[in-house]
């Protein structure tokens, strides 16, 4: 990753420019009388969850919960 040295005054003067260079991938560090006072780093993307990914394309019949096995018993007899 590129990483950026800017200072204060100047990242006031091209925030949005530099904000752009940072959804990029780049690593901004920003400094006041030359002293690191900030890192700005891109954002990761969240972390997919598996919940509710099959929503809508099962349909669920039944009591899924208390179901009778009795007959599947019964029937091997």
């Amino acid at each position: 990753m590129k990483s950026t040295t800017v200072a204060a005054s100047d990242f006031k003067a091209r925030c949005l420019r530099l904000l752009d260079d940072v959804q990029e991938g780049a690593i901004l560090v920003i400094t006041k009388r030359g002293r690191p006072v900030a890192k700005v780093v891109p954002v990761s993307p969240p972390k997919r969850t598996l919940r509710g990914t099959w929503k809508g394309m099962l349909k669920i019949r039944g009591d899924i919960v208390h179901f009778d096995t009795g007959q599947d018993w019964e029937s091997n007899r």
